[in-house]
């Protein structure tokens, strides 16, 4: 059955998202339909609201979910009613090169469809029963959302959904690029500029590997404040030194591992420099297409200095959503303390508005 949903809507790049009635069409083949129970408000939907991620209006936002099953399509046995999961905006067809060289984040199929369904079509239409593109073939911004099965991961039941949305994205971001991006050992120096809802989950994955020094690099003195709260053992505000690469190096020598979480050009270019010899810089922001980084190149060869990038934490997410969540449950991960404050889907734009001033370790709209 098509089920009405409010869902958050951008109509225009550049212009205030708005809150809708749509309509949800049921599963087909291979897909399920969930009622989400919060989704996480995320820069990524912001970016995709000024063009700046460039998913052609109008769209859905919203990516970074969980909800519960409550219809399955044709041929679907993964999944029941009932059933717990996150979503996933990397498909995974597990055919393609990617797929089986174990690189399913860079699945080729899941590339060709960032704002359909992986078939290139979608189950959602506005209330004139124009069709709506979906944010990451998810568009779970929204109280209702069929999603195709590769782009849900089932979770064990137990964890607050509320929580577990933001292994979607932010904590599978910042987390994965230290685990399986970086492969931080333990006894490294590192640090994290940006200390956003990635950058703090970066920071406590640098401390979950085992790192002898963290050092959370941003504007914000309360952000700076709660990135100790995670894991930082020293912080570096950006406007109160001249220059952040040497404050960087004077604290730690030169770190074995910087982490970009910001998504700007400049500060890849700053994360690169505060490398000792050998280290390696990730860059996990997402920055505008045009934005270039500019440093020297002869210190690459001569310093066997790495510059990388982190796309969902170069996720394997069947395997790492349910590994992250039983880090949280074993006390080694902090997701509680990451949602700052929920909002109901009627008070998105207030969320949004909560994000761009920074006020939010994460901001999650909460479904009844």
């Amino acid at each position: 059955m098509t089920r009405k949903s409010k869902a958050v809507v951008c109509r225009e790049w550049g212009q205030p998202i708005t809150v809708e009635t749509i309509n949800i069409a049921p599963p087909k083949h291979n897909e399920i339909t969930i009622k989400v129970a919060a989704c996480g408000v995320c820069h990524s939907d912001l970016s995709a609201t000024t063009g700046k991620i460039q998913y052609p209006p109008p769209l859905v936002l919203g990516h970074e979910g969980a909800g519960v099953v409550i219809e399955v399509g044709e041929g679907v046995t993964e999944f029941s009613e009932g059933d717990h999961v996150v979503s996933s905006f990397i498909s995974m067809c597990g055919k393609c090169r990617q797929c089986v060289r174990g690189r399913p984040v860079l699945c080729e199929k899941a590339h060709k469809a960032m704002f359909t369904l992986p078939d290139g079509t979608v189950r959602t239409t506005d209330a004139e029963g124009r069709d709506l593109n979906v944010f990451g073939a998810c568009g779970v911004m929204a109280e209702y959302a069929t999603l195709h099965i590769d782009n849900a991961v089932k979770i064990e039941q137990g964890v607050p959904l509320q929580n577990a949305a933001l292994v979607g994205c932010a904590v599978m971001t910042g987390v994965g690029a230290v685990f399986n991006t970086a492969r931080l050992e333990p006894g490294s120096r590192a640090a994290v500029f940006g200390v956003g809802g990635v950058g703090l989950n970066a920071i406590q994955g640098c401390q979950t590997a085992g790192a002898e020094m963290i050092v959370a690099v941003d504007t914000s003195d309360s952000k700076l404040a709660m990135a100790r709260e995670f894991g930082a053992t020293h912080t570096v505000n950006i406007n109160e030194v001249e220059d952040v690469a040497k404050a960087v190096k004077k604290l730690t020598g030169g770190v074995d591992y910087a982490f970009e979480c910001v998504g700007a050009g400049a500060v890849v270019a700053q994360a690169y420099k505060c490398l000792g010899r050998g280290g390696t810089a990730v860059v996990v922001g997402v920055a505008d297409p045009k934005d270039k980084t500019s440093f020297g190149t002869l210190s690459m060869p001569a310093d066997e200095r790495t510059l990388k990038g982190s796309w969902l934490g170069s996720a394997r997410p069947q395997h790492d959503f349910p590994r992250i969540l039983a880090l949280y449950k074993a006390g080694k991960l902090k997701l509680d303390e990451l949602v700052t404050r929920t909002y109901t889907i009627d008070e998105a734009p207030q969320a949004f508005e909560d994000m761009v001033a920074g006020k939010n370790a994460r901001g999650v709209i909460v479904f009844d």
